[in-house]
């Protein structure tokens, strides 16, 4: 996988937030606004609408729910690394299970934030995986 983030504090870092749930989409969005360093390129609020919108825009950052209508999120994030490959996917998740979490992972995202610790790690989770870095929310139930 490719890093092209080693200059994204010299310019925002283009980001996908994709849930089903309105509210929480515009939280997640808002949260990675509040940082000059996050420009929000688009929503989507559905699997096939995630990828469509990632192929197009091609965004360094997709953070994607992984319970959604049509496309579950992980088979997303396995589309989206074929459309996108630079694109670094963080899943953002209210599922604390650990198949799930280790199936997620294995799509080659570099997070996983449980909705319950978003407000803490949201930001902090973005910035460590467009540095090439893992992330995983203390919370939960997996050792990566």
């Amino acid at each position: 996988m490719n890093f092209r983030y080693d200059y994204w504090q010299t310019r925002p870092a283009s980001v996908l937030v994709v849930d089903d749930f309105e509210p929480f989409r515009e939280f997640a969005s808002n949260v990675l606004k509040s940082e000059a360093s996050f420009h929000i390129v688009g929503e989507a609020a559905d699997g096939r609408e995630a990828i469509q919108k990632a192929s197009e825009s091609r965004p360094d950052l997709v953070v994607l729910d992984i319970d959604l209508p049509f496309l579950c999120g992980i088979e997303v994030a396995r589309q989206i690394r074929r459309c996108s490959p630079d694109s670094t996917i963080l899943f953002l998740s209210g599922i604390n299970d650990p198949d799930v979490i280790e199936a997620a992972l294995q799509t080659g995202a570099l997070g996983y934030v449980l909705k319950l610790d978003a407000v803490n790690d949201l930001l902090h989770a973005a910035k460590e995986v467009l540095s090439g870095k893992r992330f995983v929310s203390r919370r939960l139930k997996f050792a990566p």
